[in-house]
């Protein structure tokens, strides 16, 4: 076992499955010779050369399309948005192309497309620049959503996300490149690679008082509440980490519900319409006689992100709101 960063934990599952699969390539704005904007790309041109690692023009709409018809002839591309707020630019091409074209076709044409990038606040770098639209991709049927908390996560979901027939929006968070996590070597692992199956929620903390329900960097700041909330206030918190949005693992959740009769999403999207809506309406909907106290939810401020370093700091849910919030239902 050793350690390894979120980006390490990327750029190893992009170098095992250029190697395992000819048709696998990588697309984006400086993943090539800039070795990638946050460097999760590093060394691969170098190692795999201009037909599988291809800087492409400041144009998201043009590459991302491009990927899409590409991946329609059996190409399996992973494309990087420099920052997941551009998705605006390629709706149509992410929306209506990739999303709807094995529907439209009659199961006739697969698009194994991954489009992956930093979807994330708390970097402070102005609203245009700070979205979190994992609630948006997953609205949409056809679509598959990620959102790695952790290195061992996402490499073992990267993996998965790119051997995948459907496209797999696969969001990071920038503030999470840097952190090291255990990841074991392959030939550590009885499987001989790591491989998350998507749609496989995770207990990452087993606890008899609440539920923390959480995805994404959101699932450490969960953590950390635990941790308070056990060594200050004598409360049990398990965490459930989604891992994927869509397909969701309701089981897991409900199954965390039923044993500790109370429940906290958790997310760091815009509270309306926010994936923690979604999973606060399920729990009512399947769990409502186990359920001691109402429902509760934790999401960001409901503003575009402030630019203000201090200001976001606390625009994005930290572990005392979490606190607060566990102690008015407990």
């Amino acid at each position: 076992m050793r350690k390894l960063s979120y980006r390490h934990a990327l750029r190893e599952a992009f170098d095992e499955e250029l190697a395992r699969d000819p048709m696998v390539v990588l697309m984006g704005e400086e993943v090539a010779q800039y070795n990638g904007a946050y460097k999760v790309t590093e060394g691969l041109w170098k190692k795999w050369g201009d037909k599988r690692v291809i800087d492409t023009p400041i144009s998201e709409a043009g590459f991302i399309g491009m990927g899409v018809g590409a991946s329609m002839l059996g190409v399996r591309p992973v494309m990087e948005l420099m920052f997941w707020s551009f998705y605006t630019v390629a709706w149509d091409q992410i929306i209506n192309n990739a999303g709807m074209v094995r529907y439209m076709s009659g199961g006739q044409i697969n698009c194994p497309i991954v489009v992956r990038g930093p979807a994330n606040g708390g970097t402070n770098v102005g609203a245009t620049h700070s979205h979190t639209p994992e609630n948006i991709m997953a609205q949409f049927p056809g679509m598959k959503c990620v959102c790695p908390s952790n290195a061992y996560d996402a490499k073992g979901l990267m993996k998965a996300a790119i051997r995948d027939n459907d496209p797999v929006m696969f969001m990071e968070s920038t503030k999470l490149y840097g952190e090291e996590w255990e990841v074991p070597e392959n030939s550590e692992l009885p499987e001989g690679e790591l491989f998350i199956p998507l749609g496989v929620a995770d207990v990452k903390r087993e606890g008899t008082d609440v539920s923390l329900i959480a995805h994404g960097r959101a699932v450490l700041t969960c953590l950390k509440a635990a941790k308070i909330l056990e060594e200050e206030h004598g409360i049990s918190a398990e965490v459930v980490d989604l891992r994927t949005i869509r397909p969701l693992d309701e089981d897991t959740i409900f199954e965390s519900v039923r044993k500790t009769h109370r429940a906290v999403c958790v997310d760091e999207n815009k509270p309306f319409c926010a994936v923690s809506s979604q999973i606060a309406a399920s729990i009512g909907l399947h769990c409502f006689d186990d359920l001691d106290a109402p429902v509760q939810r934790v999401s960001s401020l409901d503003a575009p992100a402030f630019y203000s370093p201090k200001l976001e700091e606390l625009q994005l849910p930290y572990p005392d709101v979490i606190v607060a919030k566990v102690l008015g239902i407990c």
